[in-house]
């Protein structure tokens, strides 16, 4: 038989960071703002913004996909948040 292993605590919605990728006036962006602004009141995740005109490293990698979304610093969705998808990723 094996040994019991302890169980690891899942992460609550709350426990992670969500990061928007995108840069001014695009309204792709603001949809995506606008949506996962809703979803930080309803779970409480930290939210931080990127521009992607302020660093060459996200331009050259993320440009023809903005808006992105990250979570905990990796890719999760690029041009659309999906409500659905993204509150499954956080655990809700």
């Amino acid at each position: 038989m094996a040994p019991l292993l302890p169980r690891r605590s899942a992460k609550r919605p709350s426990d992670h960071v969500v990061t928007l990728i995108g840069k001014p006036d695009c309204h792709l962006c603001e949809d995506a703002r606008a949506v996962l602004g809703q979803l930080q009141e309803e779970l409480g995740f930290e939210l931080e913004e990127l521009n992607i005109n302020e660093d060459k490293e996200l331009f050259r990698q993320y440009w023809e996909q903005i808006p992105v979304t990250l979570i905990d610093g990796a890719q999760h969705d690029f041009w659309k948040v999906d409500p659905t998808r993204l509150r499954k990723a956080l655990g809700a």
